[in-house]
């Protein structure tokens, strides 16, 4: 007889050809299996058609999965071939050849002491129970807890369970309501007596049961409606369906230990479902029947306790994957460094706050003459400003083939506001870069740009419409201001302006004309670090809860002077 394992041990129960068995623990992994001790085998198989190092076990996150080193006739798990598997409690792994060959089962201890837990749940038999019931009784809890550690299926798992417990209590029926996130209740499994499955449609649970378990938060079972309170006896349903006896029990999560508790007192518990089980004849529940009920709610509601966190991070990783992409496109979309235009310099810079953010730029040539420089800060964050930078850029673009600017930003604001439901606007500055300097402009309600000209710091212009997508009537029209040598412009969204310290004061438009204000001579790059460093100093360390975007651009000449305009006059929505 070998020795019985150790509670919380992992091993490997080894049954040989001739018919002994033995226990091999798993201290380490790899835990390499094969042929003889000659390939460093932590478990040795005298078997020559084994090869020499056939298999491991290994920890992967605090599970144990197999792999196939290359056994020329393959591993099986529970008689499915497989290059590698997650190993639960109790599977069976084979090597593919005759009966007369080597049987493992991986055993995990952990998971048996959990039957023993159940076990101790149920406490003695009622002095009433037969011994051959009650033992037939516990085989069913047995056998429905060790489906907790099997690779089924969820509902066939549930299901089962359902069975058992119509099993245990001779009920005509059982079914599985799970609660949704308003703690409504709709049926997810329904069974009949012998195992059969009922469709899930036009069911009739009695709701005054239901209501009396949720209110108490404890089971309620009833052996013989006739002897039951009156609100049961006189239940719509329950008259409708010659009820005699109703089990409801309620499921709960597990309740987790939140250091703010003593703080903020006992949290509410979490309803995950009930098992409802219902019977034309009355019943008769012993002691021992109401602790398995009791104990198969408790299994039932970690298995869906368990399920729901599963899902919970399958959405949570969907959601990362989500972003992760959008964050791509995004960054995609922003220029990669930018070309050298032979009549400026252009530097920038764009941090969102969150994964994805509202604030964009963009830089593009619309002919040999003039180009195109972009700042918007869409109102949120998050995927759905994104979305709508992304359709923004894609417009505005689009003036490479010769639209209007004026005309592209009435019709960008009209589509907006058309479809209220997107619930979202943007401010914007967009400006034509001539070679002569000429620089025509239109501000949709975004901060102006700072001008630095001789080392001192202006506003290019105050003039300026609303937000697209905010007020369907506002219309867009362009000005005008002449750009000399050496001028720098910074454009920039109010993430900066708006940066706080942890005192919430903010840094202001004062601050960063200060941080530009002497700084005509310096390169852009060092001028956007010295920007950078001033809001940093500011904030000191402080979370921001907006993007902050920045852009210089340097007009070095190299048109006619002549040709210029006086600056800071509307041109009209034609003129650009």
């Amino acid at each position: 007889m070998p020795d019985v394992p150790a509670n919380g041990e992992i091993l490997v129960e080894v049954f040989s050809p001739d018919g002994s068995r033995r226990y091999v623990p798993i201290k380490e992994t790899p835990f390499f299996i094969g042929r003889g001790d000659g390939a460093g085998n932590h478990l040795q198989l005298s078997d020559p058609r084994i090869s020499r190092r056939c298999a491991s076990i290994v920890a992967e996150g605090g599970s144990y999965e197999i792999q196939d080193l290359g056994h020329r006739h393959g591993i099986f798990v529970n008689g499915e071939k497989i290059d590698k598997k997650a190993l639960a409690n109790d599977d069976v792994i084979t090597f593919g050849l005759d009966a007369d060959s080597y049987k493992l089962k991986f055993r995990n201890a952990a998971a048996d002491a959990t039957v023993q837990t159940m076990l101790t749940r149920i406490g003695d038999m009622s002095a009433g129970e037969s011994s051959s019931s009650g033992l037939g009784k516990l085989r069913l809890l047995l056998e429905a807890t060790s489906l907790l550690h099997s690779q089924l299926p969820l509902d066939s798992v549930l299901g089962t369970m359902l069975d058992h417990a119509i099993s245990i209590t001779s009920a005509d029926r059982g079914f599985l309501l799970e609660a949704d996130s308003s703690g409504s209740l709709r049926v997810r499994l329904a069974r009949r007596k012998g195992g059969g499955v009922v469709p899930t449609e036009g069911l009739n649970p009695s709701q005054t049961a239901l209501r009396q378990a949720l209110d108490q938060e404890s089971s309620v079972i009833t052996e013989d409606l006739n002897r039951a309170d009156l609100e049961l006896q006189a239940a719509q349903s329950i008259i409708a369906q010659s009820l005699r006896a109703v089990v409801a029990v309620p499921l709960y999560a597990k309740q987790h230990k939140n250091p703010q508790e003593s703080l903020i007192g006992p949290t509410a518990k979490h309803l995950l479902g009930v098992v409802y089980l219902d019977s034309r004849r009355p019943a008769a529940f012993s002691k021992l029947d109401r602790q398995i009920l009791d104990a198969l709610a408790v299994e039932a509601a970690s298995i869906l306790d368990n399920a729901r966190l599963v899902e919970r991070e399958r959405e949570r990783q969907r959601m990362e994957q989500e972003l992760s992409i959008a964050r791509q496109i995004q960054q995609a979309l922003l220029p990669r460094g930018f070309r050298d235009f032979p009549h400026f310099a252009i530097t920038g810079i764009h941090t969102p706050c969150l994964d994805v953010g509202g604030d964009y730029f963009d830089v593009f040539p619309i002919s040999d003459e003039k180009t195109a420089i972009l700042i918007a800060d869409v109102s949120g964050k998050g995927l759905g400003a994104a979305l709508l930078t992304t359709m923004l850029q894609g417009a505005l673009s689009g003036m490479t083939l010769g639209a209007d600017p004026a005309r592209v930003f009435n019709h960008i604001n009209h589509f907006l506001c058309g479809h209220s439901e997107v619930g979202r606007y943007a401010t914007m500055f967009f400006g034509i870069l001539e070679r002569n300097g000429r620089f025509e402009f239109i501000n949709a309600g975004h901060p102006p740009p700072l001008l630095l000209r001789g080392g001192e710091v202006t506003n290019l212009s105050n003039e300026g419409s609303t937000p697209v997508g905010l007020f369907d009537e506002a219309e867009y029209v362009a000005f005008e201001e002449h750009l000399q040598p050496g001028d720098v412009l910074a454009l920039f969204s109010d993430g900066i302006t708006e940066a706080m310290d942890s005192d919430r004061e903010l840094y202001g438009v004062a601050r960063l004309r200060d941080a530009l204000a002497g700084q005509g001579g310096a390169a852009l790059d060092d001028l956007q670090k010295t920007v950078l460093k001033s809001v940093e100093t500011f904030t000191r360390g402080a979370s921001q809860a907006d993007d902050l975007t920045l852009l210089l651009v340097r007009y070095r000449g190299g048109g006619s002077a002549d040709t210029l305009s006086a600056g800071g006059h509307a041109i009209g929505p034609g003129n650009l």
